[in-house]
C-alpha cells in the first residue's frame, strides 16, 4: 500500500469585491487541513503534558497533543516528529477505513438528547426524517417524534463536521426505503 501524501498543500483564492458592489464575493469556504511540517513551520509551546502545536501558515487549526511527563525531555523538533507520525498514522486508518453506514430499525429511536450539551444527537450515521413547516410556516425537521427547529438540526450534525452528506428525498410513505438511483441530468423544466 502506497503513503498517502501529506504533504500538499492548499490554497484557495482570498475574497475578492467588484467594483461598485456592496457584498464580499468567497470562493467556496473549506476548513485548512494539517499537514506533514518542518519544526521552522510551526510554533510549539507546551501546556503541562500537552504540546501545542500552531501552524505560522494562517487558518489551519491548532492540535494540542498529549504526551505525558516525557514533554519534559523532548526538544520541539522530537515533538514536531511525534506529531508527524500522529498524522501519518490517522492517514493510514482513513485510507483503510471502510464506511459503513448504520441505520437504527424502525422502532428504535434515531436521536437521544445529550443533557450535558442540550442538544439531541444521531444514534446511527442514517436519518430517517420528515421536512413539514410549523404553524409560522417555519421549516422544521421531524425526527422520530421530535420537530427540531433548523437551528436544533444544525446542532445535531455539527457532530459530523468535516463529513459529507446525502440527501434522497423520497414520499413519507417510502421513507424507511432506499430509492432507485439514476445518476443523470434532472429532466427539463
Amino acid at each position: 500500500m502506497s503513503k498517502p501524501n501529506l504533504d500538499r498543500r492548499r490554497s484557495f483564492p482570498p475574497a475578492t469585491l467588484t467594483p461598485g458592489a456592496t457584498d464580499f464575493v468567497f470562493a467556496p469556504v473549506k476548513r485548512k487541513e494539517r499537514y506533514l511540517v518542518r519544526p521552522d513551520e510551526v510554533i510549539v509551546t507546551r501546556q503541562g503534558e500537552t504540546a501545542l502545536i500552531q501552524y505560522k501558515e494562517t487558518g489551519v487549526p491548532t492540535t494540542q497533543l498529549t504526551l505525558g511527563p516525557i514533554i519534559i525531555t523532548l526538544s520541539d523538533a522530537q515533538i514536531v516528529e511525534l506529531y508527524n507520525d500522529t498524522l501519518r498514522e490517522h492517514a493510514a486508518l482513513a485510507a483503510s477505513y471502510k464506511n459503513v453506514a448504520i441505520e437504527v430499525p424502525l422502532g428504535s429511536p434515531q436521536i437521544r438528547h445529550s443533557k450535558p450539551s442540550d442538544q439531541w444527537l444521531p444514534r446511527g450515521s442514517v436519518l430517517r426524517c420528515e421536512i413539514p413547516d410549523d404553524a409560522d410556516g417555519q421549516l422544521v425537521v421531524g425526527i422520530d417524534d421530535q420537530e427540531l427547529s433548523l437551528d436544533a438540526f444544525g446542532r445535531l450534525l455539527l457532530g459530523h463536521a468535516g463529513w459529507g452528506m446525502r440527501i434522497e428525498f423520497v414520499p413519507l410513505d417510502r421513507l424507511h426505503h432506499r430509492p432507485a438511483l439514476e445518476v443523470r441530468e434532472p429532466d427539463p423544466e
